[in-house]
């Protein structure tokens, strides 16, 4: 693919400041990065994955509002995050993490640890007790 050929298919990108870095042949006939705002291909089969992510948080989240499960299940799945990350971000133990994932213990969470897990998934607590649907 030549540079000028780099696909500039905004929509993942948009108001952000990552970009893909993709490889085209110059001028000279030499391959250089060049800066591409996404592609139409690639944004289709991102689509496809996020349709399926948003799907299974739905689903999570009318097993929270029925107290089957935490608040927290749905907010790891819609951050893209296991228990192992969790741990890793939040610096909480994976038992820990697993026994919060019950309605019931995680309920019963103290503030400090409510917080660990707010800040490792980039939203408040406030917004980490709610489980609105996701738009």
């Amino acid at each position: 693919m030549k540079k000028e050929d780099v696909p500039q298919d905004l929509q993942f990108f948009k108001d952000n400041v990552i970009r893909d870095v993709m490889y085209a042949v110059d001028e000279d006939g030499n391959y250089t990065p060049v800066i591409s705002d996404g592609w139409s291909v690639k944004n289709d089969a991102l689509n496809v994955v996020w349709d399926d992510i948003r799907e299974q948080c739905e689903e999570i989240r009318v097993q929270v509002l029925a107290q089957e499960v935490s608040p927290l299940a749905y907010h790891m799945k819609k951050a893209l995050q296991d228990v192992g990350m969790l741990a890793s971000y939040a610096d909480v133990p994976k038992r820990k993490i697993r026994k919060h994932l019950k309605y019931d213990e995680f309920m019963k969470a103290d503030e400090e640890i409510l917080q660990k897990y707010a800040d490792a998934l980039r939203i408040t607590v406030e917004d980490l007790k709610r489980v609105d649907e996701w738009k």
